[in-house]
């Protein structure tokens, strides 16, 4: 963010409450009462639904002594938070450890290689299979010949199910055992795979990659994630597409579940170049902090504070491939172009995740500073607003629509990055004008219920950078 959140001097009616407590010189473990008196500080604040919540009104509590029986009344800060959420927010949540949640930030997971999709039996037993969406190079799983398509049904033995399935998933160190997957029914092979995690830094380009296809020069980008460690390689394939000279721009988010609204807002500028300092998209905060700290995003054409020049392809036509798992800073992409360009959306359904968050910090700001709170390390990623395009569009609960309907066959997923692979094999044929290869098969669509990446402490999250 632009502004400093300098916010110790809480201008709310209950003075009262401490901004800040003194440390003695020798850390004690916080109690919880004092976590959660620094997440009740926080949602007052910021919290873009704190309207919804009575008790994080400004004037919810006449005296002192109300609030701290207040505070008391919850036996954990996870408690606590949930009660304060409103009923609209999906994706707020507190952590007990910061620490974990700063290496997910910067990309850094313990991974072993296998992302996956976790899918509901045809048969209504609340039985599910996993199915290997892609490998990420040099880990364990690309180690173990694991390749997109691989169906797996039991972890360590065990039939993974809708209930169980959490748990079998997050051991460092598991089995899965093999299957098939044909007309609906899931028949175990007998074979099993061990997979470990390890400390692992993921690159969010999975592919760039320029096709020549009936006199047309289309650049592919996969990319996973918006991380911001990776801006300066984005922008390099950002230079190498200028280089060989695309003429349109296939960008697959279909399994992009969001990241750093600044990431967005270069590579939104990086497809464009021709709309340099109009609105991007606009901020809607809670009543409180929408006059202070609401501020447009705009197309750039550097990186913030002067950086790299940004490598803009200046194009009119975008065309973005999506699942159900595209979410946040994913859409904001698609959303904040589509006042200005032609976005074809090709796939299915967006989640739905128009809000953006900031990572608060027990602290006088909320931020990571001097006086960070040394007794605990807890922290919460609330909504603190949510994001509309320049021409108002937002509330988009139920996702952006696609304007090519495609559904993922999961007994023909292809290859990524090849033009065969289905939803990629659609977008090339829109663009050059030629058949679709092979025949798009009817089949019925199975429901995913989860995925690798939910186990990520910023899954589907929109981070804007304080």
């Amino acid at each position: 963010m632009k502004k400093s959140l300098f916010v110790c001097t809480l201008v709310v009616s209950i003075l009262f409450v401490s901004c800040f407590e003194d440390n003695d010189d020798t850390a004690q473990p916080a109690s919880t009462v004092a976590i959660q008196d620094f997440i009740w500080r926080g949602l007052n604040f910021f919290y873009l639904y704190k309207a919804d919540t009575p008790e994080l009104a400004n004037d919810a509590f006449a005296t002192q002594g109300d609030f701290d029986t207040f505070l008391t009344t919850f036996d954990s800060p996870e408690t606590f938070f949930e009660f304060l959420k409103s009923s609209r927010d999906r994706f707020s949540f507190l952590v007990d450890d910061y620490n974990d949640l700063e290496d997910a930030l910067s990309g850094v997971t313990l991974n072993n290689g296998m992302e996956f999709g976790l899918v509901l039996y045809p048969d209504g037993s609340g039985n599910v299979f996993g199915y290997a969406r892609y490998v990420l190079p040099n880990t364990d799983a690309e180690s173990k010949g694991v390749s997109r398509g691989l169906i797996f049904n039991t972890i360590d033995g065990q039939q993974i199910t809708d209930t169980n399935f959490n748990d079998l998933i997050a051991p460092t160190t598991y089995t899965i055992g093999l299957a098939t997957l044909a007309n609906d029914v899931i028949t175990p092979t007998g074979e099993s795979i061990e997979l470990t995690k390890t400390e692992y830094t993921e690159d969010p380009i999975f592919n760039n990659t320029t096709f020549d296809v009936n006199g047309k020069k289309i650049g592919y980008l996969m990319y996973n994630a918006f991380t911001n460690e990776f801006d300066s390689q984005l922008n390099t394939a950002f230079g190498q597409f200028n280089s060989e000279g695309i003429t349109d721009l296939i960008l697959d988010l279909r399994y992009n579940g969001g990241g750093s609204v600044r990431t967005a807002t270069y590579l939104a500028s990086m497809i464009t170049g021709q709309f340099t300092g109009q609105t991007m998209y606009t901020e809607q905060w809670n009543e409180d902090r929408q006059p202070e700290f609401a501020e447009d995003g705009v197309f750039v054409s550097s990186f913030v504070g002067g950086g790299e020049t940004i490598n803009s392809l200046n194009l009119t036509t975008v065309y973005v491939l999506t699942t159900s798992r595209t979410a946040s800073a994913s859409e904001l992409i698609i959303n904040s172009l589509n006042p200005y360009i032609n976005v074809v959306q090709i796939g299915d359904n967006t989640t739905g995740k128009y809000q953006a968050s900031f990572l608060m910090y027990d602290s006088p700001n909320f931020q990571r500073t001097v006086d960070l709170n040394p007794n605990h390390t807890y922290a919460m990623l609330p909504l603190v607003f949510q994001t509309a395009n320049s021409n108002g569009f937002t509330d988009f609960d139920n996702g952006l629509v696609p304007d090519i309907a495609q559904i993922e066959d999961l007994t023909n997923l292809g290859v990524l990055g090849t033009q065969t692979e289905p939803l990629l094999a659609t977008a090339i044929a829109e663009i050059a004008g030629i058949p679709i290869p092979g025949t798009r098969a009817t089949f019925t669509p199975l429901e995913v219920i989860s995925e690798s990446k939910a186990n990520s402490p910023i899954y589907q999250i929109m981070i804007v950078e304080q």
